[in-house]
């Protein structure tokens, strides 16, 4: 499993509870989103049950990992952030 470096000294941090009780979190490592929108993010993931751990194949490789993060973009604004999906993080970076 894939070790979360701890958040930037700037970050904004929004934390609830996951579908299975646990708790998780959307981390702005920009500091730059608005909290109301991190907010609806974190809501967002929280429902579609994003969090917890999960097993990947990365590239159809052979070798199954348990929490490595998921990759994708996201659009705040006129900016394109990073969006790294650890099992109970949701880490914002710059793109």
């Amino acid at each position: 499993m894939s070790d979360i470096p701890p958040p930037g000294p700037g970050a904004t941090i929004v934390e609830s509870v996951a579908h299975n009780g646990k708790p998780c979190r959307v981390v702005d490592n920009t500091g730059t989103i608005e909290r109301a929108e991190l907010e609806r993010l974190l809501a967002e993931l929280v429902e579609e049950r994003q969090f917890g751990l999960r097993a990947m194949s990365a590239k159809g490789g052979n070798t199954i990992r348990f929490g490595e993060p998921e990759f994708t973009h996201m659009q705040f604004g006129d900016r394109i952030y990073r969006m790294l999906l650890f099992p109970y993080e949701a880490r914002l970076e710059a793109f």
